[in-house]
C-alpha cells in the first residue's frame, strides 16, 4: 500500500521561507534567466559574509565543488587523497574523477569525524612510502565539526591541504569560526535535504580570492578571453544559475532560524531518550555547535532489546523516513581493496556507527506534533 505523499514523515525536507520568489521574480523581471546575474554575484556575496571569509563561488552542487577544488590542489591521475570514511559518497567521487586514488581515514567517538590517530598514523605510512597525499579531505558530519585544529596541525606539519566538507554542516561553528574556514577551502551543498537549499547546488569558500576566480573560470567551461570560443585547458558546466542562486538567496535569509530549529529538534529526541540504557547521541564538541542538521544516535540492541534496523523498518510502516549512518566508504564494493586507517589497529569506529547508527526526521519543518508521534513509536518498541 502506498501512502499519501503528504502524510510522509521526511528525514529532511525541503523548508521555504517565502523570500525566495523575490529573487526569482527579479531575475525574471531582468530577463536574468541563463546562469550568472545579480543573483549568482549576491549569493556569492552574503555566502562570504555570513561565513566571514574574502570569498565564494557558487556552483551546480557540492560535489562539483569538492571536484574543483581537487583541481585547484594539483591532484592528478596516480596521486593520493586521505578522505573520512564515514560520509557519503560524493566526498569520495571527484577523487576518481580525477584518475586519482582515496585513502580512507576512520573516525573517533568524540565527534564521529576523523580520527587525528587514523590520520596521523596515514601520513607515517605515506612519509616512509615516499607517497605523500596532495590532499586531506575531512567531512563534518551531520552538522558537527570535526576536530579541526588536531587535523589541520597534522596536515600543516606535512604541508599538505585541507579541504573541509561542509556540505552538513553550513551554520556550524567551531571555537568561534564558521564551520567550512578553517581549511584551504571549504565546500557546502544546497541539495534538497540540506538544512537550506536551492535544489540542487553547491559551493567553495576561501580566503585565496585569485584560487575562487580560477575555479569560476573552469566552471563555465575554461572558456578563454577571447570575441570567439576559444579553451586552453578542460573545463565543466558547473556554475550555479542566476534562478537557483536566487533560491539561494532567500534561503540563506533564514539560516540561523532554521539552524535553531533543526537544534530544538534535537533537544526534543535527546529529553526523550537520554536516560534510556544503551542509546547515545552523536556528541558535540566543546567549544562547537552543531547546526544538528540530523539527530543522530546510536542503538546497543543487547541492552534496548531493539536494533536500529527493526526502528527503520517499523517507522517506515507508519510512512515515517529514517536511515541507518552512512555506510563507511571503506566498505563499499567501490572502492574494495584500497587502503583504510581505522581508529585503532583492531578498532573500526566508523564500522561500529554503522552497524549501531541510526538517523530520525530531524527537518526544521518538523512539527512537534510529528516528533511527537516518531518518539512515542520509538520508545514503545524499547519498552517491549
Amino acid at each position: 500500500m502506498v501512502m499519501p505523499q503528504e502524510d510522509r514523515i521526511f528525514l529532511s525536507s525541503p523548508h521555504m521561507s517565502g523570500n525566495e520568489q523575490k529573487y526569482i521574480q527579479e531575475a525574471f523581471d531582468l530577463n536574468w534567466i541563463a546562469p550568472l546575474g545579480n543573483n549568482v554575484e549576491g549569493f556569492e556575496r552574503e555566502l562570504a559574509q555570513y561565513n566571514d571569509i574574502a570569498g565564494t563561488a557558487v556552483v551546480t552542487s557540492g560535489t562539483a565543488a569538492i571536484h574543483l577544488a581537487l583541481r585547484m590542489l594539483g591532484v592528478e591521475r596516480n596521486d593520493t587523497v586521505f578522505c573520512s570514511s564515514l560520509t557519503f559518497i560524493a566526498s569520495v567521487n571527484p577523487i576518481i574523477y580525477q584518475g586519482a586514488k582515496p585513502v580512507f581515514i576512520d573516525s573517533e567517538l568524540d565527534s564521529w569525524n576523523m580520527s587525528p590517530q587514523a590520520l596521523e598514523r596515514a601520513f607515517e605510512d605515506a612519509k616512509r612510502k615516499g607517497e605523500m597525499p596532495k590532499a586531506v579531505i575531512v567531512v563534518h558530519l551531520y552538522g558537527q565539526s570535526a576536530k579541526v585544529d588536531e587535523i589541520k596541525e597534522i596536515c600543516d606539519t606535512y604541508h599538505v591541504p585541507l579541504i573541509e566538507d561542509a556540505a552538513e554542516s553550513l551554520g556550524s561553528t567551531y571555537k568561534g569560526k564558521k564551520s567550512g574556514t578553517l581549511g584551504k577551502i571549504g565546500i557546502f551543498s544546497f541539495n534538497g535535504n540540506k538544512i537550506i537549499t536551492t535544489s540542487g547546488g553547491g559551493a567553495l569558500i576561501s580566503e585565496d580570492e585569485q584560487m575562487l576566480q580560477k575555479a569560476r573560470f573552469l566552471a563555465t567551461q575554461a572558456r578563454d578571453q577571447a570575441i570567439h570560443y576559444q579553451h586552453s585547458e578542460l573545463g565543466y558546466n558547473y556554475r550555479m544559475s542566476n534562478i537557483v542562486a536566487g533560491i539561494g538567496r532567500g534561503q540563506l535569509e533564514v539560516l540561523d532560524e532554521r539552524v535553531n530549529q533543526r537544534r530544538a529538534v534535537f533537544e526534543r529526541y535527546y529529553k526523550a531518550f537520554k536516560d534510556i540504557p544503551g542509546i547515545a547521541f552523536q556528541p558535540e564538541l566543546e567549544n562547537s555547535r552543531s547546526n544538528r542538521w540530523l539527530t543522530a544516535l546510536t542503538i546497543d540492541s543487547k541492552q534496548t532489546g531493539v536494533s536500529r534496523t527493526e526502528i527503520i523498518q517499523k517507522l517506515a510502516e507508519e510512512n515515517i523516513e529514517a536511515r541507518p549512518v552512512w555506510k563507511p566508504m571503506h566498505l563499499q564494493p567501490l572502492f574494495a581493496g584500497l587502503l583504510y586507517y581505522p581508529h585503532e589497529v583492531e578498532n573500526s569506529v566508523s564500522d561500529f556507527l554503522f552497524e549501531n547508527g541510526l538517523c530520525l526526521p530531524s527537518g526544521s519543518n518538523l512539527s512537534e506534533e510529528q516528533q511527537n508521534k516518531v518518539i512515542a513509536m520509538v520508545l514503545d518498541m524499547l519498552k517491549k
